[in-house]
């Protein structure tokens, strides 16, 4: 069971280490961690030291929260997320962005890797996620005493801010970046689609599909917490030729893609 006592015991703990309000919040995505190295006078925060922290199981997410400037703006970086896959649940994936919340966070920007179904996207490719589908079966805000912390009935029809998304947008433009833009849909995971979930999604309209960013955005959006999230696109999705999963040739992809993800995000901070 979530309790406020539980958030700012987190909060007072990452405060004590110097975690001083900071203004903006960031989740990093597989294969996306480098975005740290630009963090000036960096202060970490390992999660298996915070009080009611998740831990991080996932051998390429590292597990810390990490404080300090950039782009003129004190920033909070989670480096390390949590998944349904791993045995998480809902509240535990979604813990650490109410611990940003509550230190004083006022925009979340997301990354992930992800699947392309829509075709005309390619490997290597960004996409913008304007909307998404939640194929997970279930909701990080369906528990007992959800109204203690924000509304519980919360409104979905914006959930990724069209502010942030336009000054995204000019940017990729500016630096000629290929950032498309599309539908997110989030599954549980962690086997990969078969031939006819591919066909499934696709139908749905769903341009990407992983296993990430839902939960986090739907409680941004409980929080009025306003988010903007990119998908590094590591496979194309292609059910009439299907290749096995490549995990190594997954992390490179999006290891490769990552110096333009860090530009953007870099950048939009600077504008916020």
């Amino acid at each position: 069971m979530l309790t406020r006592q539980q958030i700012e015991q987190s909060a007072e703990f990452l405060i004590n280490k110097g975690f001083d309000q900071p203004e903006i919040g960031i989740v990093l995505g597989t294969g996306l961690g480098k975005l740290v190295d630009s963090i000036e006078e960096p202060v970490v925060a390992h999660y298996n030291t915070i009080p009611s922290f998740p831990l991080a199981t996932v051998e390429f997410h590292s597990g810390k929260l990490i404080y300090g400037m950039m782009g003129g703006k004190k920033v909070v970086v989670m480096q390390g997320r949590f998944h349904l896959y791993e045995g998480y649940d809902f509240i535990d994936i979604t813990y650490p962005i109410r611990v940003m919340h509550e230190l004083g966070i006022k925009k979340l920007l997301v990354s992930n890797a992800a699947g392309a179904v829509n075709l005309k996207m390619k490997k290597g490719d960004m996409m913008l996620i304007e909307d998404h589908i939640n194929l997970q079966g279930g909701s990080p805000l369906a528990f007992k005493g959800v109204n203690q912390f924000g509304e519980r009935f919360v409104d979905m029809s914006a959930p990724y801010d069209t502010a942030m998304n336009g000054i995204l947008k000019n940017l990729a433009k500016e630096q000629g970046v290929t950032l498309h833009e599309g539908v997110y849909a989030s599954v549980v995971g962690p086997q990969l689609e078969t031939r006819a979930e591919y066909r499934m999604l696709k139908n749905m309209g769903a341009d990407a599909v992983g296993m990430s960013t839902v939960p986090e955005v739907i409680v941004a959006n409980h929080l009025s917490l306003p988010v903007c999230a990119v998908s590094v696109l590591t496979d194309e999705c292609d059910p009439d030729n299907l290749e096995p999963v490549n995990v190594p040739e997954i992390i490179a992809i999006a290891e490769k893609a990552e110096p333009r993800m860090v530009a953007l995000f870099k950048t939009l901070i600077e504008e916020l």
